[in-house]
């Protein structure tokens, strides 16, 4: 291995240290170890550590084709160790301020299209249901209104023609009246039968 490869080893594990400790503090910011079910963190933490060991792997493997050599491992703790004294103060402020933006533009967010949205949309369908409302009243007034009209000169006209009827007339149709209403019992119990019939063999098939 040449010294140039040797220093582009030394380097890139020197970034990836430093972006390790980057990446260690900002998992350790978004998961809540003491409120997260210990299963979680486990799981977690072992996605983690897969995850940064294929990424500093696939880095070595660029710059020296994978070899591992001790220096390659004391450069990445040098790494780590550097972002831990120098810069760890920084990127958690940075981290911090920049999830508080995001946090921030997104409620800003939620509000304008609450606001420009969500309310006027509710206030067009409000106003649709009192329109469709006032229309439904109105129509049933009115059909209320015209039944009334037509059935109250309708009642005294059939009033005075079953009066005037002879009473064979009457007869016939009170008899008529009564057939059609023996029909109309009759097929109702052989539809109740029918029904009470096919609920039995239901039960039976479920038993």
């Amino acid at each position: 291995m040449s010294l140039n490869i040797q220093l582009y080893t030394m380097l890139a594990m020197v970034s990836m240290g430093s972006g390790l400790g980057a990446s260690l503090d900002t998992y350790r910011y978004f998961v809540n170890r003491s409120k997260s079910r210990p299963w979680f963190v486990f799981v977690n933490d072992v996605l983690f550590w897969m995850v940064q060991a294929l990424l500093i792997f696939y880095v070595l493997f660029l710059v020296n084709e994978g070899e591992l050599r001790l220096y390659a491992f004391l450069a990445l703790f040098c790494g780590f160790a550097a972002y831990q004294s120098l810069f760890q103060s920084l990127y958690l402020k940075v981290l911090t301020f920049t999830v508080s933006s995001v946090l921030s533009l997104y409620r800003g967010v939620l509000t304008l299209s609450n606001i420009f949205l969500v309310k006027p949309i509710r206030f067009f369908i409000h106003i649709l249901v009192v329109v469709a409302l006032g229309i439904y009243q109105a129509v049933h007034k009115l059909l209320v209104f015209c039944l009334k009209l037509i059935y109250v000169p309708t009642r005294w006209v059939l009033f005075v023609f079953w009066r005037m009827m002879p009473k064979p007339v009457k007869r016939f149709l009170h008899m008529g009246f009564r057939y059609i209403e023996g029909i109309y019992n009759r097929a109702k119990n052989m539809i109740m039968r029918i029904v009470a019939w096919v609920n039995t063999l239901k039960n039976k098939g479920d038993d």
